[in-house]
């Protein structure tokens, strides 16, 4: 078992956010919620239904979390603004309702599972869904 595996995959309201590299990838409808492509991985091996670069972080938030200009709450808190500016969110639970599947797989390249934009957005989908 790998490190990634040793942290539990919190799918609660049907939603989780599990980083690509883990071997244990939970089935659903599976959306990549990078910007970027991930380096190192075809596109045909990812396994996914979905990329949407709509519901990540803008590529000023990204450059200056990664560049250690904000810490991972300012970061979360940014990131949270421009989600709720956005209808990309609410588009994705759409899509993810239309799929029939039980469960949405946010996929994320990042190393950090505990502080990453994944766990944000997943936070944000799920007081959507409660909203609705």
């Amino acid at each position: 078992m790998s490190d990634d595996e040793t942290t539990e995959i919190d799918d609660t309201a049907g939603i989780a956010a599990v980083r690509l590299h883990r071997d244990d990838q939970p089935d659903g409808y599976r959306v990549l919620v990078d910007r970027l492509w991930p380096r190192g991985v075809a596109k045909s091996d990812l396994g996914h239904d979905d990329w949407d670069r709509d519901v990540a972080p803008s590529d000023d938030l990204r450059r200056r979390f990664h560049g250690g200009h904000l810490t991972f709450h300012n970061f979360a808190q940014a990131y949270e603004a421009e989600l709720r500016r956005s209808d990309a969110p609410q588009d994705l639970l759409d899509r993810f309702a239309e799929s029939g599947k039980d469960l949405l797989v946010l996929l994320y390249a990042a190393k950090d599972e505990e502080e990453n934009h994944a766990l944000v957005l997943a936070d944000h989908l799920r007081e959507l869904k409660e909203d609705a």
